[in-house]
């Protein structure tokens, strides 16, 4: 049984992917680290003896710390939080664990990482599918710090070239559809985000917005929110925001609720 300072991987588990999802720091050092170079979804890397320079950063959240195997470097630096009022806990069994459960990881590599130490990402602006549910998937599973630049589209190719951004959903870039898969089923494959809720979410995706609504019946009522959404606001990042409820919504269906279903009562009480 894992200590108050301590969360098990099966805990935090459920935490990946949904708007609670604490801080994750890996602080494993570079040796370790290039052996696997693979993150839990949405951690940070950072030096295990610089940890005091992200304390202004880390008031009043929650943090995670993670090493290799959960010893030393992550409860070392999880104490040391502690010290200066954060809410920090290490990771049980660290990394090692992580993997060994069979979580999903996302390879470093892949990260288009820039260097203000965050991704920005730019793509056409007055969003309705995948530019909301792309933005959704990487700020929930890949960098929460992530950056979204909604420019015309002419002009997204140049953005992107001036301000070292990585376009997304527009043609000629890798970050975007894949003969019959939308950009956000790309995005899901090439960061190894093999889930079940994640590849169910996928298809209502792409049904949506490669107007295929026979794919799954979700995909009608995704079209309609989303459509409705962009009529409801002007300012692209305030409906991205707002449009991220949608997909949370979305996808704790996927994960825990796909046999649920609903009716009124008094329907039972007239079929007896």
């Amino acid at each position: 049984m894992p200590s108050p300072t301590q969360i098990t991987v099966a805990q935090l588990s459920k935490l990946i992917g949904t708007p609670t999802c604490p801080i994750i720091i890996d602080v494993s050092i570079d040796v370790d680290f290039s052996s696997d170079p693979n993150l839990i979804p949405t951690a940070l890397r950072h030096p295990f003896d610089q940890i005091e320079t992200l304390i202004p950063d880390l008031t009043d959240r929650r943090v995670i710390i993670v090493c290799q195997k959960g010893l030393k470097l992550s409860q070392g630096v999880a104490a040391i939080l502690r010290t200066y009022g954060v809410n920090a806990q290490n990771l049980e069994g660290g990394n090692y664990g992580w993997r060994e459960a069979g979580q999903i990881r996302v390879p470093n590599g892949v990260i288009p990482w820039s260097d203000r130490g965050h991704t920005l990402w730019v793509t056409r602006h007055r969003p309705k599918i995948d530019r909301i549910a792309c933005p959704w998937l990487i700020r929930r599973f890949v960098d929460p710090n992530a950056q979204f630049l909604f420019v015309s589209p002419s002009q997204v190719t140049s953005v992107a070239e001036k301000f070292n951004a990585t376009p997304f959903d527009v043609e000629g870039v890798s970050w975007s559809h894949d003969g019959e898969n939308c950009t956000f089923e790309t995005m899901v494959d090439r960061f190894v985000l093999n889930n079940a809720p994640l590849k169910t979410l996928s298809k209502i995706v792409r049904g949506a917005d490669t107007n295929s609504h026979d794919i799954a019946p979700e995909c009608a009522g995704l079209l309609a929110m989303s459509v409705g959404l962009s009529r409801m606001y002007k300012d692209d990042l305030q409906q991205m925001e707002a449009g991220f409820l949608i997909y949370d919504a979305f996808y704790r269906w996927a994960r825990d609720a796909q046999n649920e279903t609903h009716d009124w009562a008094v329907n039972k009480t007239k079929s007896k």
